[in-house]
């Protein structure tokens, strides 16, 4: 538990000005607490010092008044004392928890996020809910055990000090009462620890298991399995209810341990001090400070209810604790420099991908095909650095993605996912992410198409990016248009990956990543995608996870990837001619011709020199083919032409 405790304790130390409130108030009200037996007691002496004097004379009389007008003010002032304390001691107590709680929030959210995927790989997605969520409440929660349970030593050292002035053997006798009630507390942290880290940690799998129904919840109506899906969720339900038991078992023996403690200690203390005061040894108001004294100092076994906080914090932080030993992504201080988004494999081995070598030029349109495991999504995120490689570089217009700094790399690299979630307030927002802007909003069905002039450039580009994801229509057909609020938009499959398009296509200046994109469009939307993608998008380097062949056929080449290994990089008819493994990719697709032909999906630009052109063209396989014969090791850097005199070169060989 040591980095839990350290977690602790700088919890404790972001408790904001409160924390300082808090201090004085429960250090002060203990000590107001220790100075009332004194108080009182001085009164009960004065009292019966005045009965014993014989009979009042006037002057006397009007002395003895005084004196407890005295007394008697002095304990209202005290006992003031002590409610105003106990009173400013329990505002500051939650001040200070919900301002370290959201301090330990802040924390780890940011880390959470800096980590990426990799964290929710670690951890199911209802945990990490609980973790940021309940625990980092329960953590922030420190500050008011500590500095109270701690405060509650004062009267208890204050007590010692009070009766050994009173009498020496009184002392003796709280000592050894203590010392039991020290014993217990020890036995209850340890004990309520370990038991209350078993309970969160079922709370946290009844957690993620409710976010995997919920994230279900179609597939489980369709399937008519709800009453099976309840059960399966709250299967840990009696794990739960046997370690709340234990809980609950080791508070009640802990407090009949200490409710027995004290009482016996209270009659132990009265009996000597009786001794005491028969022996003339001490006086009454001696004995019932004392008395007091005894209650105060064994009061450390009211610490039992903050020990029990305690002891949830320090679970609580070693399961947010864990939370920190992802690390995460660092970013470089690079910038890139002029290029055309040339991407570079050099030895790449990551997540079932080995020995990676490839170069993808600047401006292409790279299909990339493989079956289920087979990689692609590992290299995706690799382009764009979402992951690490553990061997080998990636590196974009010749710098290393891992220098880059976290601006210059996202505002180069867009993604766009099969499923997008949309982060932000409004359509515009989720559109805009990471930019810094908000674009121009149409509040009408009837607004116009184009942006108003007075829109910035870049709100410009937001909704030039929406319009080639073909999403400006029906985003504009919202009640707010771009700023509809996010719960008020529903959206079916396809328009929500348009809007995921959007944008990538809003961000990503030279690299566009399409990880199964557009799985959700119907024929004409991705028709005109991908029209957008080889027209105004198409100075930026595309790489697209393909599963069906229209959309590797109208890619510029092919990427073919097979366990985990680059097995052939070239022209999608050359592939599939020359090969049947990589028509067997596609044998979802056999009642669907292939293609010998992109020119059908594309239009050939009119100059032979156009690269586009060159690799649309139909052919027989060259005697260069970038097919690689195996999967080996040593195998030689397989790449495709990056200019366009390469591809004319190429293409005269071919057809020579």
């Amino acid at each position: 538990m040591e980095a839990a405790d350290r977690l602790v304790v700088r919890t404790i130390r972001h408790g904001g000005p409160w924390l300082f409130v808090l201090a004085v108030a429960s250090v002060g009200g203990s000590i107001l607490e220790l100075a009332l037996p004194y108080v009182i007691g001085r009164t009960v002496d004065g009292l019966t010092a005045g009965g014993a004097a014989g009979p009042p004379s006037g002057s006397f009389t009007d002395s003895l008044t005084a004196s407890l007008t005295t007394s008697l003010t002095g304990c209202v002032l005290v006992l003031a004392g002590v409610v105003a304390c106990d009173s400013l001691r329990v505002w500051a107590a939650g001040a200070t928890s919900a301002h370290a709680s959201a301090w330990l929030r802040r924390r780890i959210t940011r880390h959470v996020l800096g980590a990426g995927p990799a964290m929710t790989r670690r951890f199911p997605e209802g945990d990490l809910t609980t973790r940021l969520g309940m625990n980092a409440e329960e953590t922030g929660r420190a500050p008011e055990a500590v500095i109270t349970g701690a405060s509650l030593l004062v009267p208890t050292a204050g007590g010692l000090v009070a009766l050994t002035l009173i009498d020496p053997v009184l002392t003796l006798t709280l000592v050894a009462g203590l010392v039991v009630i020290l014993l217990v507390l020890r036995a209850f942290l340890r004990d309520t620890t370990a038991v209350v880290a078993a309970y969160q940690e079922v709370q946290g799998g009844i957690a993620a298991r409710l976010v995997t129904a919920l994230s279900g919840a179609r597939t489980i109506a369709a399937a008519g399995t709800t009453d099976g899906e309840i059960a399966r969720v709250l299967a840990p339900l009696p794990r739960l209810r046997a370690y709340g038991m234990d809980l609950w078992r080791a508070n009640a023996r802990a407090g009949v341990q200490t409710g027995v403690v004290v009482p016996l200690l209270e009659v132990a203390v009265l009996v000597v001090g009786g001794l005491r005061l028969a022996g003339g040894d001490l006086t009454v108001g001696e004995l019932y400070a004392a008395a007091r004294y005894v209650v105060l100092g064994a009061g450390l076994g009211s610490a039992l209810g903050y020990i029990g906080r305690l002891a949830r914090a320090r679970s609580a932080a070693g399961r947010v604790g864990e939370l920190s030993e992802e690390p995460p992504l660092p970013y470089g201080a690079r910038e890139l420099p002029p290029g055309p988004g040339t991407l570079e494999f050099r030895s790449v081995a990551a997540n079932g991908l080995r020995d990676l070598d490839v170069v993808i030029p600047g401006g292409s349109a790279i299909a990339v095909v493989g079956r289920s495991g087979s990689g692609k999504s590992a290299l995706a995120a690799l382009a764009g650095r979402l992951a690490d490689p553990s061997e080998g570089s990636v590196l974009l217009d010749g710098v290393p993605v891992r220098e880059l700094s976290r601006t210059a790399l996202r505002r180069a690299v867009g993604y766009a996912f099969e499923r997008p979630v949309l982060v932000g307030d409004t359509i515009g927002d989720a559109i805009a992410l990471g930019l810094g802007i908000r674009p121009a909003r149409a509040s009408t069905p009837s607004a116009p198409t184009s942006a108003p002039t007075s829109a910035p450039a870049a709100s410009v580009s937001v909704l030039a990016a929406t319009r080639a994801a073909c999403a400006d229509e029906f985003v504009r057909r919202l009640p707010q248009g771009y700023g509809t609020p996010l719960r008020d938009a529903p959206m079916s499959g396809g328009e929500r990956q348009r809007v995921g398009l959007a944008r990538a296509f809003a961000q990503g200046t030279r690299l566009l990543v399409l990880d199964d994109a557009t799985s959700s469009l119907d024929t004409l939307t991705e028709r005109q995608v991908s029209a957008a993608l080889t027209g105004e998008l198409g100075g930026r380097t595309r790489l697209v996870v393909a599963h069906r062949v229209a959309t590797a056929a109208r890619a510029d080449a092919v990427l073919w990837l097979e366990d985990g290994r680059l097995r052939g990089f070239d022209r999608h008819e050359v592939l599939w001619s020359a090969h049947p493994g990589y028509r067997a990719v596609f044998q979802a697709h056999v009642s669907e011709p292939a293609p010998h032909s992109i020119a059908d999906h594309i239009q050939a630009p009119h100059s032979v020199t156009d690269h586009t052109r060159s690799r649309a063209r139909a052919s027989e396989p060259a005697p260069h083919s970038a097919l690689a014969t195996g999967p080996t090791p040593n195998s030689p850097q397989v790449r495709v032409p990056d200019t366009a005199t390469e591809w004319a070169e190429r293409s005269g060989a071919e057809h020579s």
